[in-house]
């Protein structure tokens, strides 16, 4: 079984080669923005509870988000493995997480995480902005923010990884194909 963590800035092209990675390895995609979107549009226990900390402006607590991510697993048992995208954001979600999988008898294989320059990526999200609709894909200001958000959240979980060998960089520019074959190329090494 393989389980990653697809890591990157906004704008890296984590959704690109998420949707290529499993078609290719067979994967089952999890996103924790899908997974909120499913379970509160279902008005699950755990969505209900979601919107809750939501109306409030509150963060919801790992406990939900995990709970939502144990639901989406059990919902896959035959699956050749998963691809964590947008979580874990957190040490304490990765420790979540690594409990999760262990309890499945299984654990995280490995965090892939794209490295594009900032400046990149500002490019890529001001021109996803011309056709997104997003007014945030289309301010410099805002994009900067959000790349250095992502830097101080992250960052602890990639070290987190690092220190049980199983997070690496893999370069993020070039073409989409250029950096598919990168990404198959290490996990095909684990």
């Amino acid at each position: 079984m393989i389980n990653l963590i697809l890591f990157g800035p906004p704008g890296s092209g984590k959704g690109t080669q998420a949707a290529k990675l499993v078609e290719q390895y067979e994967l089952v995609h999890i996103s924790t923005g899908d997974l909120f979107r499913y379970e509160m549009g279902n008005d699950t226990p755990l969505g209900k509870l979601a919107k809750s900390y939501i109306e409030k402006g509150e963060l919801v607590p790992d406990s939900v988000t995990i709970g939502m991510l144990k639901n989406k697993v059990d919902a896959n048992p035959d699956a050749n493995g998963f691809i964590f995208d947008g979580f874990p954001r957190t040490v304490a979600q990765a420790e979540a997480l690594d409990e999760l999988l262990e309890e499945k008898g299984t654990a995280v294989s490995g965090l892939l995480s794209l490295d594009v320059s900032d400046e990149e990526i500002t490019q890529r999200i001001l021109l996803r902005g011309k056709t997104s609709g997003r007014a945030d894909d289309n301010d410099e200001k805002i994009i900067r923010n959000r790349i250095e958000v992502y830097k101080n959240e992250t960052t602890p979980v990639f070290d987190y990884y690092a220190k049980a060998g199983k997070a690496q960089k893999i370069d993020g520019m070039g073409s989409i194909e250029e950096i598919f074959g990168r990404l198959c190329a290490a996990i095909d090494a684990l």
